[in-house]
């Protein structure tokens, strides 16, 4: 995430963060979710799209409403839906969405493109060039695309997560910025580019960021480990840094930063061509990944633990939001035909129990996500990870309970 989302998790109080978010309100690390006030809906995904567009109706406090990461990590989700399902309703929110930051040249308007998380929220504009062909949706995407022409990088190439984090390399970021990339390459133009360094920025964080040889990556690393100090959510009152001084390593594997790098992996491998020098690394990175996911999935919920490998920990507990985003992940692989289905769809159809058993029908008929956090920044050491407080209703536990139930829930027919 951007610091200063993690700085207003860190600095408002919880019952003001649910207002702002449009969220219900938070409740402690301990709580369980209550019964479901309603009987369980046909389509997960379906319910829970009607509960989004019911929660965002124009209001500027609702959690849409600005131009950022998770706006367009949601949209992506309706966007699935309107492939699937042909109901228009799905687009015509996507478009109502994203119009207010295009003008009717093509400029954009009331949009800071200055991070890699701010770039994540162009691929709507991509989206919607693709489905209209309207040519200000095309020139609105391409000062998105023009931002990577002189975005920091360090030596190696990777990307910083933003310009005020010098040398840092957070694993959210890789997804936020080639998540742009591959989809401009693929409709728009510029594909040599946009395909190379979406595969090189994959394969940089995967030469710096594993964990021993588990096919895992921790959450960040620096290049000039001194410099890396904790910002936002559990931020010590002196400063903290989060980088090991030797690796330049953040500690831990946070189930939601390597659920970003997993969401990337296999969307970058439907796209990416046969013959691109890099394809089989990125494969080789994706497929051990899944093998690790395999190994470190819950065997009594079918969840993934807030800090993946350490599920012996009586404190750790079942992050929905990174759940998710594994669910998705492997169920793209098998569609793609990357993975084994006799070997992973077990290990899907186990995860999506675990985040329909975190979801409850609420009294309005709207679905509740519990067991997430909200704006969640590199931290220094396990503990920061396991008691950075959870909200009912995280905004990125919502969209990746959507793409999630959304590939699961698809017709079989239409999976590709």
């Amino acid at each position: 995430m951007h610091k200063t989302t993690c700085r207003l998790a860190a600095t408002l109080a919880l019952s003001t963060i649910s207002v702002l978010l449009g969220v219900a309100a938070p409740q402690p690390a301990s709580a369980a979710p209550p019964a479901a006030a309603a009987a369980a809906p046909k389509s997960w995904a379906i319910a829970m799209a009607e509960t989004v567009m019911q929660r965002n109706q124009g209001n500027p406090k609702e959690v849409l409403t600005r131009w950022s990461y998770w706006k367009a990590y949601t949209l992506y989700g309706f966007e699935m839906l309107y492939k699937t399902t042909g109901d228009k309703r799905y687009f015509d929110f996507i478009k109502r969405q994203m119009d207010p930051f295009v003008d009717e040249k093509g400029s954009l308007v009331n949009a800071r493109v200055n991070s890699l998380d701010n770039i994540m929220a162009g691929t709507m504009l991509v989206s919607l060039y693709e489905h209209t062909k309207d040519e200000r949706y095309k020139t609105a995407a391409t000062q998105v695309r023009r931002v990577f022409d002189n975005y920091p990088r360090n030596p190696d190439g990777g990307f910083w997560h933003s310009p005020g984090l010098t040398g840092e390399m957070w694993i959210d970021g890789v997804f936020m910025g080639q998540m742009f990339l591959i989809r401009y390459g693929k409709v728009i133009g510029d594909s040599e580019y946009c395909y190379d360094e979406a595969a090189k920025q994959i394969t940089v964080y995967a030469k710096r960021g594993q964990k021993g040889n588990t096919g895992l990556y921790v959450h960040g690393w620096a290049a000039r480990p001194e410099l890396a100090k904790v910002v936002g959510g559990n931020r010590p009152k002196v400063d903290t840094l989060w980088a090991d001084p030797k690796t330049g390593l953040s500690s831990e594997i946070w189930s939601e930063g390597l659920g970003w790098y997993a969401l990337l992996l296999p969307e970058t491998l439907a796209v990416l061509p046969k013959n691109h020098p890099r394809r089989a690394e990125v494969l080789d990175i994706y497929t051990r990944m899944a093998a690790g996911l395999k190994r470190t999935q819950d065997p009594k919920t079918g969840g993934w633990f807030q800090v993946v490998d350490k599920g012996d920990q009586p404190d750790n507990w079942i992050d929905s939001s990174g759940s998710a985003m594994f669910t998705y992940c492997l169920q793209k692989g098998i569609d793609l035909g990357l993975l084994s289905k006799r070997e992973y769809a077990p290990v899907v159809a186990r995860g999506y129990k675990s985040i329909i058993g975190l979801t409850k029908v609420n009294e309005a008929g709207l679905l509740d996500i519990y067991s997430a956090c909200d704006g969640l920044c590199v931290q220094a050491n396990y503990a920061a990870y396991i008691n950075f407080p959870k909200v009912v209703n995280a905004k990125e536990a919502v969209a990746g309970f959507l793409w999630a139930t959304a590939i699961v829930e698809k017709p079989k027919s239409s999976k590709r």
